[in-house]
């Protein structure tokens, strides 16, 4: 990676970090609220019953609600478990029982599965920093879902969960980084 894409995105990412940080409890709440109903909508729209999903750190838009409802709907959901050798594996979780995973993410304690254990899924939801018009992803630097899509030989749709102004028209992109089909924000699904 060159120095000056490296300090782009460094900037752009304390920048978005600052902004999710100084949202208001009524911006959150309001934003999870639509950000959730547009999940479902996703979800149903797909038919999808066996996704992969996340659960959302302190200053993510909060799907939480969204995945309490996919696991009373009977949707199994895939949650990621961070590796120290740059992999994912993943576990369903009991909903309840989390621990704070590599680099205090939240993760789920279950069963854990290898890393193809997504290679079944009918839908991906990844967290991102922002995405661009084109559906090009910057995620928050550490790689693990660049790598996880980039591995697998068919990939079912991959949506990435934003806030509104984190669609933006471009980002830095290097080779490594991989796309998504679309965006979901508290005000739409966007399909690229």
């Amino acid at each position: 990676m060159s120095v000056d894409l490296s300090h782009q995105k460094r900037a752009l990412r304390a920048e978005l970090r600052e902004r999710r940080r100084t949202m208001t409890t009524t911006e959150r709440e309001h934003s999870t609220s639509l950000v959730c109903a547009h999940l479902r909508d996703l979800v149903t729209g797909l038919d999808a019953r066996v996704i992969a999903a996340y659960l959302p750190a302190n200053d993510e838009p909060n799907i939480r609600p969204f995945l309490n409802w996919a696991d009373a709907q009977g949707i199994r959901v895939l949650y990621p478990i961070s590796r120290d050798d740059g992999l994912l594996d993943w576990t369903v979780g009991d909903g309840d029982s989390e621990r704070e995973g590599l680099f205090g993410m939240p993760e789920p304690i279950g069963e854990l599965l290898a890393p193809n254990a997504i290679d079944d899924v009918d839908l991906i939801i990844v967290p991102a920093a922002s995405v661009d018009r084109t559906g090009m992803r910057m995620g928050w630097g550490r790689g693990y879902f660049d790598r996880t899509l980039g591995s697998m030989e068919k990939c079912p749709p991959v949506y990435a969960v934003i806030f509104d102004r984190e669609l933006v028209d471009t980002v830095p992109t290097e080779v490594h980084d991989r796309g998504v089909d679309g965006v979901v924000t508290p005000s739409a699904i966007v399909d690229f």
